[in-house]
């Protein structure tokens, strides 16, 4: 089992930054990726960010070149840094981690509580 933890969220305005945080805690072995993913009202949920534990990473077309992730092993935390945010980032951003015990069993994923982010114009 892995429990995820979100900070940071708060209400900005269009151009400004944020910093997400995410600790996780549990079988922090068995993940072998992380990430975040945002919810808008009215809108399925969408990836916004990864990384896998060996620190490749992927992003949104719509947020590459603005949004940074990152990780601290030793703390066991990942951070989404979002800079020059739009309104249109405005939704509830939830931690994401993948797990796998054997590569003969399919990964769960698991997610945070999720944390509000919302950018004014």
């Amino acid at each position: 089992q892995v429990q995820l933890v979100e900070s940071g969220g708060g209400l900005v305005q269009a151009g400004g930054s944020l910093r997400l945080s995410c600790i996780a805690s549990g079988s922090i072995s068995s993940i072998n990726a992380m990430g975040w993913y945002r919810q808008a009202p009215e809108k399925q949920r969408e990836m916004v960010a990864d990384i896998t534990s060996g620190g490749s990473t992927n992003y949104a077309d719509s947020v590459k070149g603005r949004f940074t992730i990152s990780r601290d092993n030793a703390k066991n935390t990942v951070y989404l840094q979002m800079n020059i945010l739009k309104p249109e980032d405005t939704a509830v951003y939830y931690c994401n981690a993948v797990t796998r015990t054997s590569v003969y069993l399919p990964s769960r994923n698991y997610w945070g509580q999720g944390t509000q982010v919302s950018v004014s114009s």
